[in-house]
């Protein structure tokens, strides 16, 4: 089977090599009707009922009329409450709504010319005309996707703005900004913008957007991270080991910490670093951490793969569960290791198609996936992943 190419549509007339080495992660791109169709998958009301679940993480920022200028409150939320907010100049932002309506999760696919451990989640905004969360600037890259209605969108990429917040409000909102580059984004727009740029969209009428956002991990998160995983791996021998001196001279001032003392504590330091090999393993447990894997639906009775296989024909499709992370490496001894909230799978040589195939895609029609049963190894790590809840079967249309 051939994963899915990127969708040039996505891009407009820019194709992903241009894009990549020119604009990704370097300059803002607008794309008009680069997704025609974004706003089918979900309504306002149903964005709301989503907003009034308490597994949701869910937001409403109100300009105007709240307790105080840019006043912030979170979800969950009755539903009588937006019955009373006003008629203008508030927005509710929905996080991780690709966990919660399947389409949207499709909707990540569409950029699959990124690393997908990279995603971090599609969140959605609604807000009334007006409606605004200020200028502000993200340290991550985002896709904004225009659903129905209008928004205006300002950028600024060349201020530093960090020392320039508004006081008194739990968001980072810029106090000063000046607009460098304007537009207005109809349904089906989509503009990129790159970490640091800073950004400010007005909605002009009743408006949804749908947020592309990617995880960019600190270098103080992936050390401590790292840090973290070396200490929880050491065993008392690792306590043993002392500190040796290098070759000492006598004339050599007793004060001086020594080129040759550094050199030895840079070498015990970097002992506990690890190879190449260990860092790509570590990395991959790492990069396929769920924010929260508690959600995962696990089937209650195991299947076989003739069941499954079975499963997903009266189905029409597999898809993969939002709850789990899926990346994958090829180790050193020709192997390939596929890894799921943080799990790993060793596959051999014959079954090492799998890991592209897992990773590159949400959806596995049935027509794309019974020819793959015919192996038995397939069958069963397919089925234990199933059983695991990292697979689930659609509700049909």
């Amino acid at each position: 089977m051939h994963s899915h190419k990127p969708l040039q549509t996505v891009l407009g007339d820019v194709t992903t090599e241009e894009f990549l080495a020119t604009y990704w992660q370097k300059r803002p791109l607008l794309v008009r009707n680069a997704i025609p169709d974004v706003n089918l998958t979900l309504s306002p009301d149903e964005l709301a009922g989503l907003a009034c679940d308490e597994s949701v993480e869910s937001r409403i920022i109100l300009e105007k009329d709240g307790n105080t200028p840019w006043e912030l409150q979170c979800g969950p939320f009755d539903e009588a409450l937006f019955e009373q907010l006003p008629a203008t100049h508030w927005t509710l932002l929905v996080q991780e709504c690709n966990k919660h309506v399947p389409e949207l999760a499709l909707l990540l696919d569409k950029f699959n010319f990124i690393p997908n451990w990279r995603v971090d989640d599609v969140m959605v905004s609604y807000a009334a005309p007006q409606g605004s969360v200020g200028p502000h600037q993200d340290q991550y890259d985002v896709f904004l996707l225009q659903g129905i209605g209008h928004r205006h969108w300002q950028i600024n990429t060349q201020t530093n703005h960090n020392e320039n917040l508004v006081a008194n409000t739990d968001l980072r909102i810029l106090a000063h900004f000046e607009t460098e580059q304007q537009w207005t984004l109809a349904p089906g727009d989509m503009l990129y913008l790159p970490p640091g740029v800073a950004h400010h969209g007005v909605a002009q009428n009743d408006c949804m957007t749908f947020s592309v956002g990617f995880r960019a991990p600190s270098h103080y998160d992936l050390l401590s991270a790292f840090i973290d995983a070396q200490f929880s791996t050491m065993h008392d021998e690792f306590k043993q080991p002392r500190y040796t001196d290098p070759a000492l001279h006598h004339h050599a001032p007793s004060g001086l910490i020594s080129d040759a003392t550094v050199q030895q504590i840079k070498q015990i330091i970097n002992t506990y670093l690890g190879d190449d090999e260990h860092i790509r393993h570590w990395f991959a447990r790492y990069a396929s951490e769920p924010k929260n894997d508690a959600d995962l639906t696990q089937t209650t009775a195991a299947l076989s793969g003739k069941s499954l296989l079975q499963a997903i024909k009266t189905n029409g499709e597999l898809r993969r569960s939002e709850y789990a992370r899926f990346v994958y490496i090829d180790t050193q001894d020709n192997t390939t290791s596929l890894f799921i909230n943080r799990q790993e799978y060793k596959l051999n040589a014959e079954l090492a198609f799998a890991a592209p195939l897992i990773c590159e895609q949400r959806s596995f029609p049935y027509a794309v996936l019974q020819p793959y049963f015919s192996n038995p190894a397939f069958a069963e790590l397919l089925c234990n992943l199933f059983n695991q809840g990292f697979f689930y079967l659609p509700e049909p249309l």
